[in-house]
């Protein structure tokens, strides 16, 4: 049987929007036994119906590894399955607007005096205090406040509006996922569990860490598409081709810079990195010469031309049919539904003794509520009854 890394860790997952079905989906890929408590929608009437939720589930890599109760907990009866499930979980992670939790009955002061060693997950905007506790927002909110937004974008132009990878997933669910497995360690010490205030703000900030240098040192503020890893330089920049695709170039070493232009015929370059008096004519040379090739052509001609930093600008088609990624398993048949398999993104970290599996497609909502609160030693009868009155789905 193999070994997993967050084997017996079981998790209850109150979360919603991206960032906490992304940090539980990271502990599902290494074990952890995920059990998602969602509003009721009540079950599917119907096989057609039921095969389109199943589908739709199946295909969304955020709910793999998991399973699904559904509760409405503005209900007395339901909070209480709650306070069953805490009583043998390792793991709980909400992502409620500050203060809700305490509404329904499910923050941490009420779950830790039920099991002391439960670790506490609270995923949100802006964190637990400060006077935007209360804030509504989204990932593009959060990375404007927290100073990534102001230095992405061309030079002298408006900031580029990325897709939602920065504060919902880095910030928000990768970090609590690593934060949350910090907290298991910690508890393997002192054997009791903690509170994790996860602000996705804190988290882009954070990521902003060697940024931070320059400016506490010198007070420099990183700008727009002018500074050295943005858009400033020719040598670290993305470049269309002849077909319309883009090259990224990072040569930012002097060999790498070297040996690109060796490889594009200009030997008169060679020992210019990054010589301001030629800032314009390299920026120049780039743009007309990758004109000149498509990308694809581009790329296998630089691939072996020496130490030259390039890489082939995909959309997500060609990433997932390039030949670096298939060898890495970044394209994983997860299962089989009706007869259709099921394409998923791969995972990311790969540990040797200790590998991260797809075990199960995703649920649709409350597809585990029989069997979860039979496991809790509800009778059929009290099932029923809690489903005629919507306390479950």
């Amino acid at each position: 049987m193999d070994v997993m890394a967050l084997d017996h860790i079981k998790v209850l997952d109150m979360t919603r929007l991206a960032p906490g079905p992304f940090c539980t989906m990271v502990l599902g890929d290494f074990g952890a036994d995920i059990l998602r408590i969602e509003q009721p929608v009540g079950l599917p009437r119907n096989d057609e119906e039921r095969n389109t939720q199943k589908r739709e589930s199946a295909f969304n890599p955020l709910n793999r590894n998991k399973r699904s109760i559904g509760l409405n907990l503005m209900e007395k009866e339901a909070r209480e399955v709650v306070y069953k499930l805490v009583e043998k979980s390792d793991v709980y992670v909400e992502g409620f607007r500050p203060g809700r939790a305490e509404e329904m009955g499910v923050d941490y002061e009420t779950l830790a005096a039920i099991n002391p060693r439960l670790i506490y997950c609270s995923i949100s905007g802006y964190g637990q205090d400060g006077p935007y506790r209360g804030l509504v927002g989204h990932d593009l909110n959060y990375i404007s406040i927290g100073g990534a937004l102001d230095m992405i974008g061309a030079e002298n132009g408006p900031p580029a509006i990325p897709n939602n990878i920065i504060a919902d997933f880095a910030s928000g669910g990768l970090l609590a996922a690593l934060s949350i497995s910090f907290a298991i360690l910690a508890r393997e010490k002192t054997g009791k569990g903690q509170y994790i205030d996860m602000s996705m703000t804190d988290g882009v900030m954070y990521l902003m860490a060697s940024l931070t240098k320059d400016f506490f040192a010198a007070g420099k503020i990183p700008a727009k598409g002018s500074d050295r890893l943005n858009g400033g330089l020719p040598h670290y920049n993305v470049y269309e081709c002849k077909d319309g695709k883009y090259l990224s170039v990072g040569c930012l070493e002097d060999r790498f810079f070297d040996d690109l232009v060796r490889a594009l015929d200009r030997p008169d370059l060679v020992g210019h990195v990054g010589d301001p008096n030629q800032r314009e004519e390299q920026f120049a040379f780039f743009e007309e010469e990758f004109k000149k090739k498509t990308r694809d052509e581009w790329f296998n001609q630089l691939f072996n031309a020496g130490d030259v930093a390039i890489g082939k600008v995909n959309d997500m088609a060609e990433a997932f049919n390039d030949e670096q990624l298939i060898q890495r398993k970044m394209l994983v048949e997860a299962g089989n539904w009706n007869g259709e398999i099921i394409k998923q993104v791969g995972i990311g970290p790969k540990m040797m003794g200790t590998p991260g599996k797809v075990r199960d497609l995703g649920p649709f909502i409350g597809e585990n509520t029989n069997e979860v609160l039979d496991s809790l030693g509800y009778d059929s009868q009290t099932i029923n009854h809690f489903r005629k009155s919507g306390i479950v789905g």
